[in-house]
């Protein structure tokens, strides 16, 4: 039996064209475009049409996949940053460049607690702030010597 497939290279489905909708196959393929839609940010409702599905189809095939959006960009960064280190091993200068721009950047991420300066003062908020003025109010003034 010889399989057809559509415009976008798709199988076409056993009773296509007959009623009802025909029946949704998750493949590897669409699984990872999913991944990588969910890494951008996409809707469940943009990824569902852009796999011409309905958003429930979605969530009951895809749901590990729509689990974490954070955990999409963290894969998908990391697969970025192995094609990089492959690359770069194979020789590849641009690579290579690529590759230290990207630890130049994450450098630039690390806290400057983390860096070994003082963290940074807490603001205070308005009634600390008004009782220090009001306990420092005399200073630098005219007046500051006669409060002492």
């Amino acid at each position: 039996m010889a399989l057809d497939f559509d415009l976008l290279g798709d199988p076409i489905p056993e009773g296509f064209g007959k009623r009802g909708r025909p029946v949704h196959t998750p493949t590897d393929e669409k699984r990872r475009l999913v991944i990588q839609l969910m890494a951008f940010d996409w809707s469940v409702e943009q990824i569902s049409a852009a796999l011409s599905i309905t958003p429930p189809t979605l969530r009951k095939h895809y749901f590990r996949e729509l689990k974490s959006r954070a955990e999409a960009r963290f894969r998908v960064e990391a697969k970025l940053i192995t094609a990089l280190m492959t690359e770069a091993e194979a020789g590849n200068v641009s690579a290579i460049d690529k590759y230290f721009k990207r630890f130049e950047k994450h450098d630039t991420r690390v806290p400057k607690s983390a860096q070994g300066k003082a963290p940074k003062a807490q603001p205070l908020g308005k009634k600390e702030e008004a009782d220090r003025l009001a306990k420092t109010a005399h200073e630098n003034s005219s007046w500051g010597q006669l409060v002492n």
